[in-house]
């Protein structure tokens, strides 16, 4: 029985599986967009979310952190340089699984797993709530619907 283990194996021992993970969270995070499976895509999402939230915070140690799960230093530098700066004041969901069928070799479920924060398509039409408080709100002032008074001309003032 397998209580409490959580982590999807992939049918992989697990140094590859770690250098797998780590190679697509690399091409996550430089493409912003990648297709595979649908098991793998869950398996990334588990590996990348913590990374993107400590990037959220640029210290020597969350990048000592995050270099020593991705292992590539250009992906680090793009992580908390352009990627932190855009999700930051997002509290979570950095990704998005979207399911594309099934490929055609050996009808495996395929999945594309994005970054939310770059899909212009899906952030088109939605805007950002504009958050309300009760507490303090003041009443509208009443407005007025008269019609503004015409000048009336004398003789005096056409001269």
């Amino acid at each position: 029985m397998r209580h409490g283990k959580k982590n999807n194996h992939l049918g992989r021992q697990a140094a590859h599986r770690k250098s797998m993970l780590a190679n697509m969270a690399c091409s996550l995070i430089e493409h912003k967009r990648i297709n595979t499976t649908v098991a793998k895509a869950k398996a990334l999402k588990q590996f990348v979310e913590p990374l993107v939230t400590k990037s959220k915070e640029d210290t020597t140690h969350n990048r000592r952190i995050v270099m020593s799960k991705l292992r590539q230093k250009d992906a680090v530098a793009e992580l908390f340089r352009d990627v932190a700066v855009k999700v930051g004041d997002r509290p979570g969901g950095y990704t998005r699984i979207i399911k594309l069928g099934n490929r055609l070799g050996d009808n495996a479920d395929m999945a594309m797993i994005e970054l939310v924060d770059y899909n212009e398509i899906y952030n088109l039409g939605k805007t950002k709530k504009k958050s309300t408080r009760r507490a303090g709100k003041k009443a509208p002032a009443a407005v007025t619907t008269e019609a503004p008074a015409k000048e009336v001309k004398t003789n005096d003032e056409e001269e």
